[in-house]
């Protein structure tokens, strides 16, 4: 592969954007043959006002469904309707081979807040054991029960924080529902047509962190979801910028030479900053210290090039994109000892390399047969899993619990977002309404 036709699919890829969407929508695609049955009933609603707009009920079998892990029953089929533990006939559930059951109430308080409660009954333990000799009776079927204090415009947010405990409780692994996406999107009939976008996980409530009149791209979440970096192109060339989320006015440029600056990634902890830069000839890895604002460079090529760095959990090593092999493959380098070493060989082309949060698992973008798709490699076989049937899939993101990925791709000629689950069983795609969106990247949890 020449460098410049490697570049051509690079940047060339990552600037191709047309219209903003307003709304994103999630469309299953695969994957929910074999998930588990549960049933999320609706909330009781007591209150002077009129009942919440947000269904909280329907947010959180949404949630469930997108995970791939659960099939929650349609609200018309639902054989009870009770807001209590206590209410629920498990002999019922049982006959329609529901797995657990979801209730919950929503009660008005004086100061306009809404008090949430929910419980999560597991409808086949069993309520007798022998003990002793004994068939004693024994409560095992109430899994989880919470109340919490929320304010009406948080009402739907909670919804997915319920969610992340459901699927904890039923999984054991966190859910990661109460977390955010940004994306890139354009709309060529506004003055400042690129935005840099926020949203929850579910593309709901979409807000806007930042708008040009040029090209943005590469965003990427700080460890503590409090700040955004990104590439923009205002000032007619790449220039790495940092911007609170939560802060006015706190956007700070951090990279600015002549040449290429460009894909930024947070440390572990914060306080580094690996980037992209072109500032000595050759595109190369430097790592940026927050603090003392000094740069270090990571990579020493000769005349390949060096991109799209990521961190290893523990901090200590950096994933990045090289054709130092004559063609794009992922290596790894220790900050330490300053040893690269090539980690992928299947395929003559891999990029945009990330490590799920246990180390274990490695997504990427691999090309065999002239096709891009988001794949997977065990770390310790080094065998490579293709998950995707799209194609010119580009941008991979972790969730941040690593049982999901979000990335961009092409459906019916258009850009869209997908997701699709590390083991490759659970697919879905999230259209915009109204144009296309690029560059999505998964939040880290939120606090």
């Amino acid at each position: 592969m020449s460098k410049k036709w490697a570049w051509a699919i690079f940047l060339g890829g990552l600037i191709f954007l047309t219209k903003v969407n307003a709304e994103i929508d999630i469309v299953i695609t695969s994957g929910m043959d074999n998930a588990r049955p549960v049933a999320v009933l609706p909330f009781s609603w007591k209150g002077v006002a009129d009942r919440p707009s947000q269904d909280v009920a329907a947010v959180i079998g949404a949630d469930l469904r997108r995970s791939g892990q659960f099939n929650p029953m349609a609200r018309h089929l639902l054989i009870q309707q009770v807001d209590e533990y206590n209410k629920v006939n498990l002999a019922l559930w049982r006959e329609k081979g529901i797995e657990a059951v979801v209730v919950g109430k929503i009660e008005q308080q004086p100061d306009g807040r809404f008090k949430v409660s929910y419980e999560l009954v597991d409808v086949f333990k069993k309520k007798q054991e022998v003990r002793n000799g004994q068939l004693v009776t024994v409560d095992r079927n109430l899994l989880d029960s919470y109340t919490a204090l929320v304010k009406p415009k948080n009402l739907r947010f909670h919804a997915h924080r319920i969610a992340d405990r459901i699927y904890q409780k039923l999984t054991g692994e966190r859910g990661a529902f109460a977390t955010r996406i940004a994306y890139v999107s354009v709309n060529k009939n506004l003055p400042k047509p690129y935005s840099l976008m926020i949203a929850d996980s579910d593309g709901y409530a979409p807000q806007t962190l930042y708008s040009s009149t040029q090209p943005i791209m590469s965003p990427a979440w700080s460890p503590d979801a409090q700040k955004m970096a990104y590439v923009s192109f205002e000032n007619g060339r790449s220039q790495v910028y940092i911007q609170d989320i939560y802060k006015a006015n706190s956007r700070k440029r951090v990279a600015a030479f002549e040449g290429i600056n460009d894909s930024p990634s947070f440390s572990p902890d914060g306080r580094r900053l690996a980037v992209t830069l072109s500032r000595d000839g050759n595109s190369e890895i430097y790592v940026l210290d927050l603090v003392s604002s000094r740069f270090s460079r990571i990579t020493r090529s000769i005349s390949s090039i060096e991109t799209e760095a990521s961190w290893t959990p523990d901090g200590q090593s950096l994933l990045f994109t090289s054709d130092r092999g004559r063609a794009p493959q992922i290596y790894k380098q220790n900050l330490a000892s300053n040893r690269a070493q090539r980690i992928t060989w299947e395929g003559n082309y891999n990029a945009s390399a990330s490590l799920t949060p246990d180390g274990k698992t490695m997504v990427l973008i691999n090309r065999t047969n002239g096709i891009f798709h988001v794949a997977v490699q065990d770390t310790e076989t080094n065998t490579m899993q293709i998950l995707t049937e799209t194609s010119l899939d580009e941008s991979p993101s972790l969730a941040p619990n690593g049982s999901m990925v979000i990335y961009a791709t092409v459906y019916r000629n258009r850009r869209v977002l997908s997701v699709v689950s590390t083991d490759g069983r659970f697919k879905a795609r999230l259209p915009s309404r109204e144009g296309e969106v690029k560059a999505p990247v998964w939040s880290p949890y939120l606090n």
